[in-house]
């Protein structure tokens, strides 16, 4: 569904979520404007490549358990479907058209070079909701106002709070300062670190209209942070309207089980599995 869309995330731009992570040490040489910025970018698609973050990744059902194991963890955020408008080969607006829940499942690699290793094992090593929510605009006072991020997990019958549930508005950076950060990010980020040159993968990717971007993870709960997924668990991210549901409501959905599209709600859901599974 996302396939001619270059992929990208946000590095550290929830308080707290690296560290958790195990991944504040690698952008200790990485310099940033505001205490509070985000780290910077990284790609986790791009589309034309030839090598790894060729590989399509994003599934709304299912995350495959890398070959040689490893440990897994769901990384809740909310993902933004931008229009990109280029000028000279670079780019000069990031209009944010739709919104939801999404997965951006990371594999803990302490000694990989860049973030991108840590992203894109193959195919259904992302998840984006099939339900998005489509954005009035991307500002105070619009739609995204209300919404929250929550996250969980269902093992062995029992549904487990997976990670801290958050308002939007909690992110570092959002809206116009966050749009505004990402249109330089993009032309400017270099080689460096644990980050990548991004317009040289725009250009590798032919300079694509849109992007599938993920904001930035939200903080573990102590059960999160410490427990990693294995086959037979089903892995769930919400992003959903705070005037309509609350987490009773959620976790009611959740268990039930059924799949239907909801007002003022876009959930993802998907079965962790091996590669040899049906």
């Amino acid at each position: 569904m996302y396939e001619a869309m270059i992929g990208f995330g946000v590095a550290g731009n929830f308080a707290g979520h690296l560290e958790q992570a195990g991944e504040a040490s690698d952008f200790v040489g990485v310099q940033v404007q505001e205490q509070h910025a985000p780290k910077g970018m990284f790609p986790f698609y791009v589309p034309g490549s030839a090598g790894q973050l060729g590989v399509y990744p994003v599934s709304p059902r299912r995350i495959v358990v890398p070959e040689a194991g490893g440990n897994l963890q769901i990384e809740p955020e909310v993902v933004l479907v931008v229009d990109l408008v280029y000028r000279d080969e670079r780019v000069v607006s990031l209009t944010p058209r739709r919104f939801g829940a999404y997965n951006d499942c990371s594999i803990r690699r302490p000694n990989a070079r860049k973030i991108s290793e840590k992203k894109n094992w193959g195919p259904q090593s992302k998840g984006v909701a099939a339900d998005l929510i489509d954005i009035d605009h991307f500002s105070r006072g619009g739609v995204m106002d209300r919404y929250r991020l929550g996250c969980y997990l269902l093992r062995d019958g029992e549904l487990h709070t997976y990670g801290v549930d958050s308002a939007l508005l909690g992110y570092s950076y959002f809206y116009q300062t966050l749009a505004d950060w990402m249109v330089v990010t993009l032309n400017e980020q270099q080689d460096a670190g644990p980050l990548e040159h991004l317009h040289g993968l725009l250009r590798q990717a032919g300079f694509p209209a849109q992007a599938l971007i993920g904001i930035g993870a939200t903080r573990y709960t102590p059960y999160g942070e410490t427990t990693f997924l294995k086959s037979g668990d089903v892995a769930y991210v919400a992003v959903y309207d705070e005037t309509r549901y609350d987490t009773a409501a959620l976790t009611e959905i959740m268990r039930e089980g059924r799949e239907e599209t909801r007002a003022g709600l876009s959930l993802l859901r998907q079965t962790i599995e091996t590669g040899d599974e049906p």
